[in-house]
């Protein structure tokens, strides 16, 4: 990482046109990646990235440029090349970067470039061998590790000077059931802001004979019935559907702009009495945690619905400008590559009091979606679509048939105002996020919740 006086000269270059705001973000990161098939190893890459972003603000305007040369040459070039975007006359900003240490949440035990391929070649057999004696239906498995090591830096034209280190590993497990022609798949991707010690927390074959499971259950699915029912979604990843339903309309890269369908609306009434949301970046050791943001905010539990009412959107600094509001400690990116904005990190619904049973016994007829898969959304409409990886129908208050190809269809507005019951048993899941500052690791999560009727 770069010394403070290099820091300084970099920023005051970035302002030599009439900038009002300069930052550089940089970025130190390696990590390994493996892949896996039947039991033999696919590919093993180990990376190291390494560059700086330097970025710009005139008001709202915003210049963004990166380089992985670190040389300090290099460096003045690229904030010089960066302010010629912006024309006016240099202002009278004095920078006195101070060094802020910050509280670790996410403390490591067994760092992951401590450990040999080996061994972690030996979690993905086991996963592996686990997945694939399930069942004779099962007729491939893919096992996927991942684990990276991000050292960053972040100074500002304010006097930000602050260092933080994002450790993250995760394994996913995906079977695949075959009966002829027919083919189904089914998966499990367990991950966290940890080290290899994850692997002794987590029972990796459990997981993998999940995920087998699903794939042989779905097999032998009737498909699904169309038409408007009740629809009870699982905890753990059925989170999904707030996140991409609701979460992506209260970032600010939306609100600010005025695209989302919850510009404002603060304190207005979104959803029901009984939904509650937060999202949380300090949970420790979770998957989408982190110490700062990646503007060098501390980050916080925000909370975003608060029995039913909208209390607070997620916002990074530019959009903040727009908004005549702070930052929630909300800024992410992929990598010195991208110019951050607002992201979620682990989001979720808030435990309510009621029992999946008695969601169950009180559904006459509906559908009731074990699992979610992937899911997309219009965040100036708030119209999504979803698919159900393992779904069942439901009659006369019990679960019957398994149902396969059921995709949710709605509009995120509408269904938080239908969601009639939210259960006692929160827990999350694990995913990536693409927006417009690449794909970064993101929770989501709730407890079981009973939705009165989608499509």
């Amino acid at each position: 990482m770069l010394g403070k006086n290099k820091i300084e000269d970099i920023l005051n270059e970035a302002l030599s046109t009439g900038g009002d705001f300069a930052e550089v973000f940089i970025e130190d990161k390696i990590g390994d990646s493996l892949f896996m098939i039947d039991g033999k190893i696919q590919s093993a890459i180990s990376g190291k990235e390494h560059g700086i972003g330097i970025r710009i603000f005139k008001d709202l305007f915003s210049v963004y440029a990166y380089t992985n040369d670190m040389s300090f040459e290099n460096l003045i070039q690229t904030a010089r090349r960066a302010a010629k975007a912006i024309s006016g006359t240099k202002e009278d900003i004095v920078i006195n970067l101070i060094k802020r240490e910050i509280e670790n949440r996410n403390k490591i035990i067994l760092p992951p470039d401590t450990i040999s391929k080996d061994q972690k070649i030996l979690i993905m057999k086991e996963a592996n061998s686990a997945a694939k004696n399930y069942d004779e239906v099962i007729s491939q498995v893919r096992v996927s590790y991942g684990d990276s090591i991000q050292n960053i830096l972040v100074a500002n034209s304010e006097g930000v000077f602050v260092e933080d280190t994002r450790v993250r590993t995760r394994i996913g497990i995906e079977s695949v059931a075959s009966k002829g022609s027919e083919m189904q798949i089914g998966s499990y991707r367990p991950g966290a802001s940890k080290g290899f010690e994850l692997f002794n927390e987590i029972d990796v074959k459990k997981y993998a004979k999940e995920a087998s499971r699903i794939a042989k259950t779905m097999l032998n699915a009737d498909y699904a019935p169309s038409g408007k029912m009740p629809v009870i979604i699982d905890n753990q990843f059925g989170g999904v559907i707030f996140h991409e339903a609701c979460g992506h309309g209260l970032e600010a890269t939306s609100v600010a702009k005025g695209t989302s369908v919850f510009s404002g609306k603060l304190g207005e009434k979104i959803a029901s009495d009984v939904v509650s949301a937060v999202d949380d970046g300090t949970l420790a050791n979770e998957w989408g945690s982190s110490n700062i943001d990646d503007e060098g905010t501390p980050t916080r539990r925000n909370v975003l619905i608060e029995n039913g009412i909208l209390k607070g959107y997620m916002i990074d600094k530019l959009n903040g400008r727009r908004m005549g509001m702070e930052s929630t400690g909300s800024s992410r990116r992929e990598s010195y590559k991208y110019a951050p904005t607002s992201r979620m990190t682990n989001t979720f619904i808030l435990a309510g009091k009621s029992k999946k049973e008695d969601m169950i016994k009180n559904t006459e007829r509906g559908i009731y979606a074990k699992y979610m898969g992937g899911g997309s959304v219009n965040p100036s409409t708030g119209d999504f679509n979803f698919s159900v990886m393992e779904g069942y129908i439901i009659e006369n208050g019990e679960i019957k048939n398994p149902i396969r190809g059921a995709t949710l269809i709605g509009n995120g507005p509408d269904i938080l105002k239908k969601i009639e019951m939210v259960g006692d048993n929160l827990e999350h899941g694990q995913g990536m996020c693409g927006s417009v500052s690449g794909s970064i690791p993101a929770n989501v999560g709730q407890p079981t919740i009973k939705i009165k009727h989608m499509v």
